[in-house]
């Protein structure tokens, strides 16, 4: 499980570090000038080939560090997260008239493993988009029993009819930064040290929109004004251009079927409330967290909460409806997993409360539910609905 996030300052320098990717960066950035966006830093410390954390072989998502895993995600921690999901699914692919599942960001395969076998032979084909190679082998390794109903593509397909299921994907998109200082707002980025050592956090200016009540790139300037001055100086927050982005590439491609997106996060009155002062950004290594994303680039998760009012708006301007948003613990609670408890065993049951109780994974996370065309009354959401607070 990614932990929640601290609300200090970022860290402010990097160490010069052994991985091949720290120097790979610091050269990159000084041929370009010496800055980098954030989001560049964070696209490059995630996704570069063969040396990025997702994309360097690693396998990071397990239950305890001696496994060699840095966190654990909801489908590791218990199979009857997918169990759950699955009685959602299954609803889904039955009011849409769709017969295939696409799972943007498996991991490790086994929220894939889950629905396959809860599914069975509903599912004609279980399609899977993963920017990692390395990942996609384990997975393949994992899935091999299933046959050719698993499939993998490398990009987003040119139209989709299929449930799509996301679990801690959207979190992993990198972000752009933005600093207050009382006065105006800067875009924070990623710059060298005099000497070229090391990474250093560096201001320029921005033509980034910060947020206005959410997504609101055409506001005029007293109303950002107006609306920024709620921050005290020196606040960091993040915008999701890759994020909003990915909901359009989706509304444009959906032409039937359901998405759900599971995820830690916030509505935008929470996002961008005044008193978290410094963003959401965090890492993850060995089952610890820490705010230093500038530091041993590529050994370790760099992740941003979701704003999921911005996903929702982003969604629903291109087209799609939203079925409903609520806590990952009311989401499983209203697709029976109780009622999957009650049939397990000490150590199953123990680990699928953590799916539900606050202080672990029931509130922080959030499911968002959206409906290419016209919705339907999604289990998931048929009680405790927080979408009138997007």
């Amino acid at each position: 499980m990614h932990t929640p996030r601290a609300q200090g300052a970022l860290g402010e320098l990097s160490a010069v570090d052994a991985h091949p990717l720290a120097e790979h960066i610091r050269k990159a950035i000084a041929e370009d000038g010496g800055w980098w966006s954030f989001e560049r830093f964070m696209s490059a410390a995630l996704y570069t080939p063969g040396m990025g954390y997702y994309s360097g072989g690693r396998l990071p998502f397990g239950q305890m560090p001696q496994s060699g895993s840095d966190f654990v995600t909801a489908p590791e921690l218990s199979a009857l997260f997918g169990q759950a999901l699955a009685v959602q699914v299954r609803q889904a692919l039955s009011a849409t008239g769709t017969n295939r599942v696409c799972e943007f960001g498996a991991g490790s395969g086994a929220l894939a493993e889950q629905l396959l076998q809860a599914l069975g032979d509903e599912l004609v084909q279980y399609v899977i988009v993963d920017v990692s190679g390395a990942l996609r082998q384990r997975q393949a390794q994992r899935l091999a029993r299933f046959g050719d109903r698993v499939q993998w593509l490398d990009a987003w397909p040119d139209r989709l009819e299929a449930v799509v299921v996301a679990n801690e994907m959207l979190d992993a998109l990198p972000v752009t930064l933005l600093h207050w200082d009382g006065r105006q707002w800067w875009e924070r980025g990623v710059g060298l040290d005099p000497c070229g050592v090391d990474l250093v956090w560096d201001d320029r200016p921005t033509q980034a929109r910060p947020p206005v009540q959410g997504r609101t790139p055409r506001a005029d300037e007293d109303a950002l004004l107006s609306w920024s001055q709620r921050f005290v100086p020196g606040t960091v927050v993040e915008i999701h251009p890759q994020a909003e982005a990915f909901m359009l590439s989706l509304g444009q491609r959906l032409v039937r079927g359901a998405a759900f997106f599971i995820d830690y996060g916030f509505p935008e009155h929470e996002y961008y409330h005044p008193q978290r002062t410094g963003g959401t950004v965090m890492c993850h290594r060995a089952h610890q967290s820490d705010a230093q994303p500038l530091i041993e680039p590529g050994l370790k998760d760099i992740t941003a909460h979701v704003n999921f009012t911005g996903a929702a708006l982003a969604a629903q301007e291109a087209g799609l409806t939203v079925l409903g948003y609520t806590s990952q613990a009311r989401f499983l609670m209203n697709c029976g997993l109780v009622d999957l408890m009650a049939q397990a065993d000490v150590v199953q049951r123990a680990n699928a409360a953590k799916l539900i109780t606050e202080h672990e994974m029931g509130e922080l996370f959030k499911v968002l539910g959206l409906a290419a065309g016209v919705g339907f009354d999604a289990l998931g959401f048929s009680a405790g609905d927080r979408s009138h607070t997007l």
